[in-house]
């Protein structure tokens, strides 16, 4: 795996082998890197003191060195289903959203990879700033423990990783990296690969790359228009990557990683939910392993669109099924919270501003 850029002494984004080399440097046997590792994902150390196995005199020289930043709760709203949207403020003030989702077999968490948003999609509340800035890989991951700490209560923990909120991780991709690096690990979260999604607006070069690394991670595409025309309309990313490029390298990626990839399909009335869009969409995805996942909007007062009608939504499926796809609608979840990505923090934002 390419070696990341990150900051050195930044704890919550170093490996069990970073740990170690950092804490030889400061005098302590390696084996203190291991267990720093494990008490940051396992037990959810917010200062050094917490560290039991630890000496006293050692404690206090990392937390000269090297404070911990974890995240902090800012907001949360919780729904009748169980979805649990978390605002969480970062070391700089910088704020995040992370999503916690109900499912039959657990809960997956929904991760942000960036503050804000560079891709312009035009129904998207995340990026209606812009970016601000990239988060750290211990950024990321804190959100994942963050979620476990609100789930505990509930008897539960996380499950599946989807890297598909705030931002683009593909534009974030050495962190990313890390990031799943940190995740899998066994002394800390020890999630299979196979249980992480990681989305994209489709930024084909770092698609290779990820296609590239051996990790057989789930990808998920953000597609949402079966044309080019259509598709710039809605994603400015579509102008540097069309779908002449875009398709082939999700072949790509399939053949090279043996994942399907899945499509995800964002339904607007009278936008992109019409029956030519449907079989567009069939013709451009059959013949290769794949998944198309039909997504009911939520609405952004910032954006004109409106949600498709249910009946519209069902045919558009059947079409795409038509074609030997697998094709599914997603569930709506949290309805009744600020469900859109970005919602929240925008809000807060909002709020705050003089």
């Amino acid at each position: 795996m390419t070696a990341s850029k990150f900051a050195w002494g930044d704890v919550l984004s170093m490996t069990p082998k970073e740990l170690a080399a950092l804490l030889e440097s400061e005098g302590a046997p390696r084996f203190r890197g291991a267990q720093l590792f494990e008490w940051l994902w396992r037990h959810h150390a917010d200062h050094y003191r917490n560290i039991s196995v630890w000496p006293e005199k050692l404690r206090q020289h990392m937390a000269e060195r090297y404070p911990l930043t974890r995240l902090t709760r800012v907001e949360s709203q919780v729904a009748h289903d169980g979805t649990t949207k978390l605002l969480l403020r970062m070391a700089d003030g910088q704020r995040v959203e992370t999503v916690l989702l109900p499912h039959r077999y657990g809960y997956s968490v929904c991760v942000s990879s960036q503050v804000g948003c560079a891709m312009g999609c035009k129904f998207c509340a995340s990026g209606l700033k812009g970016r601000v800035r990239q988060l750290t890989a211990g950024e990321m991951a804190d959100q994942v423990a963050f979620g476990n700490q609100v789930l505990s209560e509930r008897g539960a923990k996380i499950s599946r990783i989807d890297v598909m909120g705030i931002g683009e991780p593909l534009d974030n991709f050495d962190n990313l990296m890390r990031f799943l690096e940190i995740v899998h690990d066994p002394a800390g979260f020890n999630l299979s690969y196979r249980h992480i999604t990681v989305s994209t607006s489709g930024l084909v070069p770092a698609m290779k790359k990820l296609a590239d690394s051996g990790l057989p991670v789930t990808l998920a595409v953000s597609l949402h228009a079966p044309n080019d025309a259509l598709r710039l309309q809605l994603m400015p990313v579509n102008r540097a990557y069309p779908l002449a490029k875009l398709i082939p390298m999700c072949r790509y990626f399939v053949e090279t990683t043996g994942r399907r990839v899945t499509f995800e399909y964002l339904l607007l009335d009278h936008v992109n939910d019409g029956e030519a869009e449907a079989h567009q969409l069939g013709e451009l995805v059959r013949g290769f392993p794949s998944h198309v996942n039909l997504i009911p909007w939520n609405p952004v007062d910032e954006h004109p669109f409106q949600p498709s009608p249910k009946e519209r939504v069902r045919r558009f499926q059947s079409i795409v099924q038509e074609y030997g796809i697998s094709c599914t609608i997603r569930r709506e979840l949290g309805q009744e919270i600020d469900a859109a990505c970005g919602q929240l923090r925008l809000r807060e934002e909002e709020q705050v501003s003089p």
